[in-house]
């Protein structure tokens, strides 16, 4: 059952927060365990907070680097876990520590203890951990695992630079145009109807454009809006839009290829950390296929696993389902004619992960150009259509 507690640590300050417990006294002993002393609590209905949240990535870095130290040095794995657990600050993964504790005290192994949390280990990692103790290199797993946490964080970091930087000029140019629109032009309209002249076309379509903005600014603010929860239900509810939906991704000029080279990246680098920790390779492509996250790509793995499951090797079934580029191919063809297919595959990786982030670099330097001859279309638009027909009295005039 899952708890809403309120306890206090040991400096005195109040902590509050969710756990998972068997009753009020089971709860209490929990926070003991952490260092929390219980004031109250209160059960929290399915779908609560705690099951919605996620330890950040630092903290798993930490958490399999340590882990990876102790075991190296030979330390148990129940002290290592408990010296861990005392080591925390992250109060959630603090619990799920002890409850891997209570696990492993039972009987279980590291991998099945932490399959009871997968919110916290996704399948991928649990499949490494269970290689790792079936091999007898744990500690060897743990460290590909650091590795690939690390290089997890880079790439969400290179992904949001990607989405940030062009948001962020986006909002500029839809604040300029705004500004435009609904204050400036207005201004100059009441001008030149004053003059009293027939109007060029370009002026009149500013002017509607301008209106239209006065008037019914609260569409085009809330449109996009729903547009976005409406796509958002149908992706999330209806499995032929989410096909289109990530299909509609992948074909967006310069951003798609960049999208589909930080998928294909995390797929080459999860892969061959699997299939070189001793798992089969079906079983780790079958792994992976939730990794990539989008499903045109997933339903190609999937492809690629039935080919290779029906008698073809590596190289072909990936070349027929055309995901990967020739050069990609061709490194895939000598790793497994030389039997270094892992070595192969983390080339991949390596050579994905350098190309996103030199096209995420050329991208970037592109878009603040691009947008800053938007914004100068847009000031040209309505420098031309406000000063023709004032350029038009003037020429009259003077003859």
């Amino acid at each position: 059952m899952l708890f809403a507690y309120k306890a206090m640590n040991p400096i005195g300050r109040s902590v509050s927060g969710q756990m998972e417990a068997a009753n009020l006294i089971d709860l209490e002993m929990r926070l003991k365990r952490i260092d929390l002393d219980f004031i109250n609590g209160d059960p929290v209905k399915q779908g609560g907070m705690l099951h919605s949240a996620k330890v950040p990535r630092r903290e798993l870095i930490n958490f399999c680097f340590h882990l990876e130290q102790l075991t190296r040095a030979g330390v148990p794995i129940l002290e290592g876990l408990t010296d861990l657990r005392d080591s925390l600050s992250h109060p959630q993964f603090k619990e799920v520590i002890a409850g891997m504790i209570e696990s492993i005290e039972g009987g279980k192994t590291l991998s099945q203890a932490m399959s009871e949390h997968p919110r916290i280990f996704d399948e991928v990692f649990i499949s490494l951990v269970r290689a790792g103790e079936d091999t007898g290199n744990l500690p060897g797993v743990l460290q590909n695992l650091v590795d690939s946490l690390k290089w997890q964080d880079e790439l969400a970091s290179q992904t949001k630079k990607l989405v940030m930087y062009p948001a962020f000029l986006g909002v500029v140019v839809v604040g300029v145009t705004f500004f435009m629109m609904i204050y400036l032009v207005p201004k100059m309209a009441g001008f030149i109807k004053n003059m009293g002249q027939e109007l060029p076309m370009q002026t009149k379509v500013l002017m509607a454009t301008s209106d239209f903005f006065v008037n019914y600014w609260y569409v085009i603010i809330i449109a996009p809006v729903l547009l976005a929860v409406f796509v958002t239900i149908a992706v999330r509810t209806n499995s032929v839009a989410r096909y289109r939906y990530d299909s509609f991704k992948l074909a967006i000029p310069y951003v798609g290829e960049i999208l589909r080279k930080i998928i294909l990246s995390r797929f080459a680098s999860v892969f061959a950390m699997l299939y070189a920790s001793g798992i089969p390779i079906i079983d780790s492509i079958q792994t992976t296929e939730d990794v990539v996250g989008n499903v045109v790509i997933r339903d190609g793995l999937k492809r690629a696993g039935q080919m290779i499951a029906d008698g073809q090797n590596v190289t072909a079934a990936f070349e027929n389902i055309h995901l990967f580029p020739p050069l990609v191919i061709r490194m895939l063809r000598v790793g497994e004619n030389t039997g270094g297919l892992d070595k192969a595959l983390i080339n991949v990786g390596y050579f994905y992960n350098r190309d996103v982030k030199e096209s995420i670099e050329r991208v970037q330097t592109m878009i603040e150009p691009a947008m800053t001859m938007i914004v100068g279309l847009i000031l040209g638009w309505v420098m031309i259509a406000v000063l023709g027909p004032i350029y038009d009295i003037i020429a009259k005039l003077k003859t």
